[in-house]
C-alpha cells in the first residue's frame, strides 16, 4: 500500500510540476513572452480544444446541408422523395393517355368517322350468347293475333302517333291538353312577342306532353323560368314555360300524356301560377286553340 501511495504521489507531482515556456527572439535572444505551465494544464487545454472542435463539427453536420454529404444519412429521405416522384409520373402518364383517347374520340365524332370494334365489349360473357330472333318471323296465328290487337286498340296514344306519321295535316294528330285550366290570354301576337296561350290552373297541377316526342330543351331562364320543349313528328315543337319544376331532362323520350313538369310561377315575365304553351311548326308559331280543346 505504501508503495502505491508513493507511486501516485510521484505521478501527481510530475503532472503538477511547473515548467516555464519561454519565447525568445532568435537573433537577439530577447525574451518575448513566457508561460508557466504544467503537464496537467496542457492536457486540459488540448482536451477542451478537442471537445469544442467535435461539438462544432457535429452541429455543422446535423443542422446544415452538409449532412446530405454524409454517406447513408440522407438515403431514407431521398428514397421517399424518389418514390413520390415516380408515383406522380405514373399518374401523369395515365392521365395523358386518357386525355389522348378522349381527344381522339372527340375528333372521330366531329369528323363523323367513328369506328365500332366488335371485340371491344364491356358486356359480360353471358351477354354475348346468341339472341333468339324467332319473334321476327311470327307464325300465321301470331300474325292474326297482332292484327286483331292493332285494330281493337285504337285508343292507344302511341299507336295513334305512329299512324299519323303518314298524314299530311295537323288535324290528323290527337293532341292532349297539357293542363286542365282556363285560357286567359289566347292571342298569338308575333309582333308583341307572344307566341302561345296562357292557361291558368291550380298551383302544382301536373303538366302533360301534348304528343309523343323527344325533349330537346329542359332549362331555366330569367324571364320565362323553367322551360321545357319537346320535338314531335311532322317537324312540330311544343313549349311549356313558367313551370315550378321540370320532371324530364334533355334527351328523354316522352309519350303523349306523360307528366313532364309542374305548373308554377317561375321567371320574371309572369304574374301568377299559369302555363304559357306554344306550338311551332317549321319555325312558325301556331295557335294551339286550333288543335286543342281547352276549358
Amino acid at each position: 500500500m505504501a508503495e502505491n501511495r508513493d507511486r501516485w504521489r510521484r505521478l501527481r507531482k510530475k503532472l503538477t510540476s511547473k515548467y516555464r515556456l519561454v519565447i525568445m527572439n532568435d537573433e537577439t535572444f530577447e525574451e518575448v513572452s513566457s508561460f508557466r505551465l504544467s503537464r496537467m494544464n496542457v492536457f486540459i487545454l488540448f482536451s477542451t480544444i478537442l471537445v469544442i472542435t467535435v461539438f462544432f463539427t457535429v452541429s455543422a453536420v446535423m443542422f446544415t446541408p452538409l449532412k446530405e454529404y454524409v454517406p447513408g444519412y440522407g438515403d431514407t429521405r431521398v428514397k421517399r422523395v424518389e418514390k413520390k416522384l415516380l408515383h406522380d409520373i405514373d399518374s401523369l402518364e395515365i392521365l395523358t393517355r386518357s386525355n389522348d383517347q378522349f381527344l381522339a374520340s372527340m375528333r372521330d365524332v366531329i369528323n363523323d368517322s367513328i369506328k365500332i370494334n366488335k371485340t371491344d365489349s364491356v358486356r359480360s360473357p353471358e351477354a354475348k350468347l346468341p339472341v333468339d330472333t324467332s319473334y321476327l318471323n311470327p307464325g300465321t296465328e301470331e300474325k292474326d293475333f297482332r292484327n286483331d290487337y292493332a285494330n281493337t286498340d285504337n285508343l292507344n296514344l302511341s299507336l295513334v302517333q305512329k299512324k299519323v306519321g303518314s298524314k299530311n295535316s295537323l288535324t290528323d294528330f290527337y293532341f292532349i291538353a297539357p293542363v286542365n285550366g282556363y285560357v286567359t290570354l289566347d292571342t298569338v301576337d308575333v309582333a308583341q312577342g307572344h307566341y302561345g296561350v296562357d292557361i291558368v290552373a291550380p298551383e302544382n297541377s301536373p303538366i302533360k306532353a301534348t304528343l309523343d316526342g323527344k325533349v330537346i330543351l329542359s332549362t331555366w331562364t330569367s324571364g320565362e323560368g323553367y322551360v321545357i320543349a319537346i320535338q314531335h313528328d311532322f317537324n312540330l315543337i311544343s313549349l311549356y314555360k313558367h313551370n315550378a319544376v321540370l320532371l324530364k331532362k334533355q334527351g328523354d323520350y316522352v309519350n303523349a300524356g306523360d307528366v313532364i313538369a309542374v305548373i308554377g310561377n317561375s321567371g320574371e315575365l309572369t304574374t301568377g301560377p299559369h302555363l304559357h304553351f306554344e306550338l311551332w311548326m317549321n319555325g312558325i308559331p301556331l295557335d294551339p286553340r286550333d288543335y286543342i280543346i281547352f276549358k
